[in-house]
């Protein structure tokens, strides 16, 4: 499966009374703890070609990942446990799991023989907490299979940071064990052995939505990108309003969103995952965990966590999906790093909102469909929780975009306003061309066009087609 997490979700780096005095350390902390920990397991007992492999991927995650979007929180984690402690503690961890007895248990040596004893082959890319590996089982049991045949999935390996690692772990497998839905990642089994902890999931071909909006030299279709957006839609609402257990998943963005064949999307990664409050309680008060540029700001101001905060993260990627545009770019021109902030003021302005508009897609999407889109990101985002819509609604709102076929290419309006952004775009670059010779002939200072901090590549690499699919005649998906 393409499991496709988006690095460890960690805590603060310093305690909260010298938060503030470490504030500007944040980032050169977190960008030294996921070169450390990303896929590294110094003392786990796994042998040197699995050490290799993820020695590798966290190299690959460290080049790679320079203007990744940062966690609300970074924070060190703790020591890894020895060997000894991990033994003893095993039947310790094992009765901490509220499995279901649909879920397979599986033995290491399994896992190792269906990845090809975890060779470079068969990793797909990072998940949230580890590497994650292709493998093959049988398709009712545990034994591995010859690669091609059985049943394929993804298995995804705890790295050995320590306690906090684990409580991920054990809330992933707490949450998919129970929660069975066409839009979640089915979780299939899980390892609990010595200090290895593993999972292992179906595979999910198309890896993740990240990978199809930031990373694919063709742009994603329109219609697939509302069929995508109403799939996750499901899965949340699933989770606030059907559940047994409302909860709130806390961690929504593109790269938790997975792809199968046919483009339908599944939420994975539950690490983050929270009870909803219970009885007349309004809130669940927590510490500030999460992504830069998704979480909800009253969340990351008080620590106040409700279903409201996944709406307001829901509007964000429909906002990437509208836009093509990160959450957080600072390779964007100053005033454009933060997307929403961007966005904002043109979400409701029918002359200005056709900027917003990936222009990558050339004028093939829905005008109406867009347009419903962009009103639907605004609620979705309004700075008042309570204003923001129930994900149910949102799902209803949805419902009809994937298939509306009034195209833009065909608008007149839409053309003119393109030869309109054309004119001025060619005007804005002989402007540049002006200003870069008199400042050649010391008229005027120098002045830098660019905006460091490196590229927003994705560490995940999924061994996929690397073409986007283009939509049926008919509109469909």
């Amino acid at each position: 499966m393409g499991l496709d997490g988006d690095g460890i979700k960690v805590e603060s780096c310093e305690s909260k009374g010298k938060k503030k005095k470490k504030e500007k350390e944040d980032s050169g902390c977190w960008i030294k703890l996921r070169f450390i920990g990303g896929c590294i397991s110094s003392k786990s007992k796994v042998d040197s070609s699995i050490s290799s492999i993820s020695t590798n991927c966290a190299e690959n995650k460290s080049k790679n990942d320079t203007s990744k979007d940062q966690p609300v929180a970074p924070v060190i984690s703790s020591t890894t446990t020895s060997s000894a402690e991990s033994n003893s503690s095993t039947s310790k961890h094992e009765e901490e799991l509220r499995v279901s007895s649909r879920l397979r248990k599986f033995t290491f040596n399994d896992l190792k023989l269906a990845t090809r004893n975890f060779r470079p082959e068969s990793l797909l890319g990072e998940g949230g907490f580890g590497c994650v590996f292709k493998g093959w089982i049988e398709e009712n049991g545990t034994a591995p299979v010859k690669p091609g045949t059985g049943l394929t999935v993804a298995v995804k390996t705890l790295n050995h940071d320590g306690l906090q690692g684990h409580k991920e772990w054990l809330a992933e497998v707490n949450y998919l064990s129970d929660l069975i839905h066409q839009n979640l990642v089915n979780l299939i089994g899980y390892c609990i052995e010595d200090d290895q902890r593993l999972l292992v999931y179906e595979f999910m071909p198309r890896g993740s939505l990240e990978n199809h909006l930031f990373r694919r030299s063709l742009p994603l279709p329109w219609s697939i990108r509302m069929k995508i957006a109403l799939g996750a839609a499901k899965g949340l609402a699933f989770l606030h309003e059907e559940a047994e257990r409302p909860v709130i998943y806390r961690d929504f963005k593109t790269s938790n969103i997975l792809l199968d064949a046919d483009y339908n999307a599944k939420l994975s990664d539950f690490g983050l995952a929270k009870d909803g409050p219970e009885g007349d309680k309004t809130h669940v008060s927590t510490r500030v965990m999460g992504t830069y540029g998704y979480a909800a700001p009253e969340y990351v101001m008080t620590g106040h966590l409700t279903s409201k905060s996944d709406v307001y993260s829901f509007g964000v990627v429909l906002l990437e999906m509208i836009t093509g545009r990160r959450s957080m770019d600072k390779n964007r021109p100053n005033g454009e790093h933060n997307l929403v902030e961007w966005a904002r003021p043109q979400l409701g302005e029918r002359r200005r909102f056709y900027r917003l508009i990936d222009p990558r897609l050339e004028g093939h999407f829905s005008i109406k469909g867009a347009q419903k889109a962009a009103q639907l990101a605004a609620r979705c985002l309004s700075r008042d929780s309570k204003v923001r819509p129930m994900m149910s609604e949102v799902v209803e709102a949805l419902k009809p975009l994937p298939s509306l076929k009034d195209m833009a290419s065909s608008s007149y309006y839409f053309q003119t306003m393109q030869a309109d952004r054309v004119g001025f775009s060619l005007n804005t670059k002989d402007g540049l061309r002006t200003q870069r010779s008199f400042s050649r002939n010391g008229q005027l200072p120098p002045r830098s066009l660019s905006i460091p901090n490196g590229s927003h590549a994705s560490p995940h690499h999924y061994q996929f087609p690397q073409n986007s699919p283009k939509p049926k005649p008919d509109g469909k998906s």
